[in-house]
Parts: structure tokens; C-alpha cells; sequence
């Protein structure tokens, strides 16, 4: 368990918290769907969850012992180059009932980034979720241009429907 503060903690999910995950992934799918965001499909599959569980790959942040969001960092993405310079942001989620914690889980990632000797945050969104967009670039994130991806969210494949990601990285201190 790593602690940010004395309310505010991070520790990695294992496959025992996949429901806990999915939960606080599906109440922002769905906060995201009511308002016509197409970010993220209305709930997700566990098997899309499972193999980032499973690699140690993602993390629940807690406020007050209580799961209210969730963050996938892993250390390559086939979006990118395989430069060993960055650690890539998926599945940032949090509960609308607990505001302001996409800073705190950005700084976190920010040491964890740095901690493994890396200068690069990178991550993508929806290309049409301006609000998302917006909100990344005021914290210092560089649009580095649009790919087409498919597959589940997070997943690289060449399967299903293709959607249009906004590429974006952030320079931390090493």
C-alpha cells in the first residue's frame, strides 16, 4: 500500500477487487453515457479488466478507507514508441461522489513515473470528449496527435469498431 495522505491512500487491486474496479469503472461509464460522452461503453467486461489486474498493473485509490477511484499505469502502450521514457495513464476513473481526486491520482502517478526513473507521462482519450481534453491540457499535458484505435477501452487491438484517441504526455521530474 502506498499512502499520498492521512485520508488519502493508493494500493494495488488484485483479481479480489475486480468488482470494486468495475464498479467505480461503470458509475463513470455511465455519468459519461447520460451526458452523450461516448469515452467509454456503459460497463465493462471483467475480462477486459483482468489481464491488467493480473500484471499488477492497476490501482484503487482509497479516501477515508473507501474505494473511490481506480487508474491503470503500465509501462508501454503500442500507441507510442517503445522508448522506456514514460508510463502510460488508462482506465482514470473516479466516483462522482468524490471530486477533485484526478489530481491527486495524476501527482501519485507522476511519482510512480519518476520513481522508475522515467520523464513521460503519456495517456489518450475520446478525440470528441473536449471537456476531458481541456482538462488534461490545464494540467500541463501536450497534445502529441490523434490515432485511431479498437477493441475494449485500454486495449490495443484490431478488433471491432475503430474510435479516434487524442495522444497526450506530460514531462515529470526524474
Amino acid at each position: 500500500m502506498l499512502a499520498m495522505s492521512a485520508h488519502l491512500e493508493v494500493r494495488l487491486a488484485t483479481s479480489d477487487d475486480l468488482s470494486v474496479v468495475l464498479s467505480v469503472l461503470d458509475e463513470a461509464a455511465g455519468w459519461l453515457n447520460v451526458r452523450g460522452i461516448r469515452q467509454w461503453p456503459a460497463a465493462f467486461e471483467p475480462s477486459w479488466i483482468l489481464p491488467d489486474l493480473r500484471a499488477g498493473e492497476t490501482w484503487l485509490v482509497l479516501t477515508a478507507g473507501s474505494p473511490d477511484a481506480t487508474v491503470t499505469l503500465g509501462w508501454a502502450d503500442p500507441l507510442w514508441p517503445d522508448d522506456a521514457r514514460a508510463g502510460y495513464v488508462h482506465r482514470l476513473a473516479r466516483r462522482r461522489d468524490a471530486p477533485n481526486l484526478g489530481d491527486a491520482v495524476l501527482t501519485w502517478v507522476a511519482e510512480q513515473v519518476a520513481g522508475r526513473g522515467r520523464d513521460l507521462i503519456r495517456l489518450d482519450c475520446v478525440a470528441t470528449n473536449q471537456a476531458l481534453r481541456a482538462y488534461y491540457e490545464t494540467r500541463g499535458f501536450s497534445h502529441r496527435g490523434d490515432t485511431a484505435v479498437g477493441g475494449p477501452p485500454g486495449d490495443r487491438s484490431e478488433a471491432g469498431p475503430r474510435t479516434l484517441v487524442s495522444l497526450y504526455e506530460r514531462t515529470v521530474c526524474t
